[in-house]
This record gives C-alpha cells, sequence and structure tokens, in this order.
C-alpha cells in the first residue's frame, strides 16, 4: 500500500482536477485521448537538448495513487470525483524517447494515451520532472563536452533544493558527469561520490593565538584519507598552500583544489609550482562557479578535473527545459491548438532520425504512430519512439542508467559538429512531419 510519503498524487495542479470532475459529470472523462509532452523551442543558448527524467516519470505514474488522508484535504471535490481518485490507477499507455536521446523542437518526447480521466491529472507531475532533468542534462552535456574529456565533479547540493539536489546529481550523471558530492544520490542511483573537505576544515586548525596552520589540517587529511586525497590550497596564499601541501604528503599527493581567483593563470602557476616540486602525476582540480563557457576557456590550461555547482543544479541558467504537455488526439481524431505562437502538431506521433553512412545525423520525421516508417532513400535511420508502459505496467528491458549514459555519449557524436559549439544559433536539427 502506498503512503502519503511515497505518493505523487498531490504533485499536481488544483485546475487539473477540477477538469476531472467536470468531465466525470459530463461523460467526456472517458473519451480515449493521447497527450503529448514536447518543447517549441530550445532554451537559451541550447542547440539540443537531453532527455532526462523518463524512468523518474515511470516511477510517478506507477506511485500516482490516493490515500485517505490525501482525499479528505480535497474538500472541493464532490463524492463522485472522490471515489473515482480513490481507485484510480493509471491503466493507458506511454511511448517516447529514451533517457539520454536529444531532442530538437517539436520532437515528440512522451506520449501518454489513455482515457482522458486517467491522463490529464498526470500532466503536473510528468512536466515537473521532465522539464527540471532535462534542464539540467541539456547543461551538464555541454559542460561535458567543453571538458573535452576530462573529468566534472557535481556540486551543487547546497545551491538548490534537498531533493532536487539528488535528481540533479542523476540528471549530470547521465550526462557524463563522473561523480557527485551528494551522498543520497550516491545511494539512491549508484553514482560514484567524490569529497574531501573544506576550508571550514583548514580554519578550524587556526592556533590558540591566532595564527594559522594549514599543515596541521593537511596533515590530519592526509593521516586519514591518505595521500590520494585532494587538499584544498587556496584558503590562504595558494603558492604557500602548495608548498605545504607537498610537504605533508609528498609527491604522490593525489590533487590540490582551487576553489578562487583566476582559474586559468593559477592553474599554469600551480602546475609549474608541482612540477618543480616533483609532484608530476598530482592532479590540479578547479571550482568557483564553473559553466560550460568557462569550461571551455580553460581548455588550453593544466586543469585536470572540474567542480561544478550552481550553474548545473539550475540548469545553466535555463531551470526549466520549456516543455508542455498538449492533447493531440481525441477518439482517434487529430486535434492541435491553433494560438499565435503556442500551435502544435495534431495526432500521436512516433519519430525517426535519419543520418549519412557515417553516421552523422541528417534530420529527424514525426510521422503517425503506427503507421509505416517514411522512405529516407538512401539515408539510414533510428527509431526514437520506444513502447515504455503497457496497460500500466512499465515494460520490461528499458535502458539502465549507465545504458541510457552511454547512449547519449553515442547520440552527440551523431551531430553534426557545428552542432555541440556553444555560441547562439538555430537548432542543429530541424523536426519534419510527415502525415500527420
Amino acid at each position: 500500500m502506498i503512503d502519503k510519503h511515497s505518493s505523487t498524487a498531490l504533485l499536481t495542479d488544483k485546475y487539473e482536477l477540477t477538469m476531472l470532475q467536470a468531465s466525470l459529470a459530463d461523460g467526456s472523462g472517458e473519451r480515449q485521448v493521447a497527450f503529448e509532452v514536447f518543447g517549441r523551442r530550445l532554451p537559451n543558448e541550447r542547440r539540443y537538448g537531453v532527455v532526462a527524467g523518463t524512468a523518474r516519470v515511470l516511477d510517478a505514474i506507477r506511485s500516482f495513487r490516493f490515500t485517505e488522508e490525501q482525499l479528505a484535504s480535497l474538500d472541493f471535490l464532490d463524492d463522485r470525483t472522490l471515489d473515482y481518485l480513490r481507485n484510480y490507477s493509471f491503466s493507458g499507455q506511454v511511448d517516447g524517447y529514451r533517457e539520454g536521446e536529444l531532442y530538437f523542437p517539436a520532437s515528440p518526447i512522451l506520449t501518454v494515451r489513455g482515457t482522458f480521466a486517467e491522463c490529464v491529472i498526470l500532466e503536473t507531475v510528468i512536466l515537473s520532472i521532465l522539464n527540471a532533468d532535462s534542464a539540467i542534462a541539456s547543461a551538464a552535456t555541454r559542460m561535458v563536452t567543453a571538458a573535452g574529456g576530462r573529468p566534472i565533479i557535481e556540486m551543487g547540493s547546497r545551491r538548490t533544493h534537498e531533493e532536487a539536489a539528488v535528481t540533479a546529481a542523476r540528471a549530470a550523471y547521465l550526462a557524463g558527469f563522473s561523480a557527485t558530492s551528494n551522498l543520497e544520490a550516491a545511494a539512491r542511483y549508484n553514482i560514484p561520490a567524490s569529497g574531501t573537505a573544506a576550508h571550514a576544515w583548514t580554519l578550524l586548525h587556526t592556533n590558540p593565538d591566532g595564527t594559522t596552520n594549514e599543515a596541521a589540517a593537511f596533515k590530519a587529511q592526509i593521516d586519514t584519507l591518505g595521500t590520494d586525497t585532494t587538499l584544498l590550497v587556496d584558503t590562504y596564499d595558494i603558492t604557500e598552500g602548495v608548498n605545504t601541501a607537498i610537504e605533508v604528503a609528498g609527491p604522490e599527493l593525489g590533487g590540490v583544489r582551487i576553489d578562487s581567483g583566476d582559474l586559468g593563470v593559477l592553474a599554469r602557476q600551480v602546475r609549474q609550482q608541482l612540477d618543480s616540486l616533483g609532484a608530476h602525476n598530482t592532479n590540479i582540480v578547479v571550482s568557483s562557479d564553473l559553466d560550460e563557457f568557462a569550461i571551455a576557456a580553460l581548455r588550453a590550461e593544466p586543469v585536470d578535473v572540474y567542480g561544478v555547482g550552481t550553474s548545473v543544479v539550475t540548469g545553466s541558467g535555463a531551470p526549466t527545459a520549456g516543455l508542455v504537455y498538449k492533447m493531440v488526439e481525441v477518439d482517434g481524431v487529430p486535434v492541435a491548438k491553433r494560438s499565435l505562437d503556442k500551435r502544435s502538431h495534431g495526432g500521436v506521433k512516433a519519430a525517426i532520425r535519419t543520418c549519412r553512412r557515417s553516421g552523422t545525423a541528417v534530420e529527424e520525421i514525426a510521422f503517425p504512430l503506427g503507421s509505416e516508417i517514411p522512405d529516407v532513400g538512401n539515408l539510414h535511420y533510428r527509431d526514437l519512439t520506444i513502447p515504455m508502459m503497457r496497460d500500466g505496467e512499465v515494460v520490461d528491458g528499458l535502458p539502465t542508467l549507465e545504458e541510457s549514459r552511454d547512449h547519449l555519449v553515442k547520440a552527440l557524436v551523431s551531430l553534426p559538429w557545428e552542432g555541440l559549439a556553444l555560441s547562439r544559433d538555430e537548432p542543429v536539427l530541424s523536426v519534419r512531419f510527415h502525415g500527420v
């Protein structure tokens, strides 16, 4: 039995339940419909988006059950609606893009089919997950690309909501980050954890007379964690901090971290200093408000590892992916909005992505779900839409987090080279509608 702490049923907006009540009253709640998740545009300077959070969406749909305590709080609903919610369990179909897939404006990322009553009340929980996770994964992927193969550690827990910190770490790991500082994310999603000490640790070892004692802090850390640890060397003077670190740990010290100042200049200076001290294998870790542009600017510098916080957990200035959940079909009839700047394409869709023999992506084609795949000529293609739920049950064999992470790497390789640029431009691929 689901309790109020594991139920996702109240992660919704009031108007969804008032629509539900009205639909039950006039009988329209039993009409078969389809809702589609898509984005009208990409936020900020994105040239592509990354689908993330799909597995969490499926879990949320399965946990969308109302407890008696929750129902008692819904005093604006009539008895018939409350009885419907008391017995609610999604029994429809979900299809969509797998996690780690790239998407573009109008890509049919997720399709939910069933009765109006059972589909309409899922809108908010689906969008809240996909919008947050996809924004973070999209930003994180750009950072991974900018890093050029160097590891990035996610360390943004203190810059967001405590639960958002956990899911942000998951999305960043999906995008290619190597580790997280958040232990709940590490435990829940089996993500490698990373972290050593903060400036408070060095300050703690201030002598009784008020003089600093950086060496004591470093020695205690080394004695506890070994020489593979990373020492934070910028609490006071960086040059002195590096000298002290090597004096205490020896030339086999795992790493030093710089968390302030002109990181490019400091990284060069510290690398020269470490090499002069014989610490040729000691890594340089940099942090301090890094985003994809700052990381790209450091590509030519002797930086070994990046630590990223605020810019990734907030989606690098894009805390939402701008995805929407719109009805596209009623009783088999395509329906679409005609509002200015908010037009949609009716009909339930699947999608393929065409590519050249070299593997470079050319175009995305959306076509009626279940219909024949459009002719792509001499191009190759791969399916983007996969079944995720059937009759309310999650389909067996969906990709794991690790598999989705690997898939994203391959998807990025398929983009034309200009698609990975960080400059503002149009989406690198377009979506063409065939037969819809």
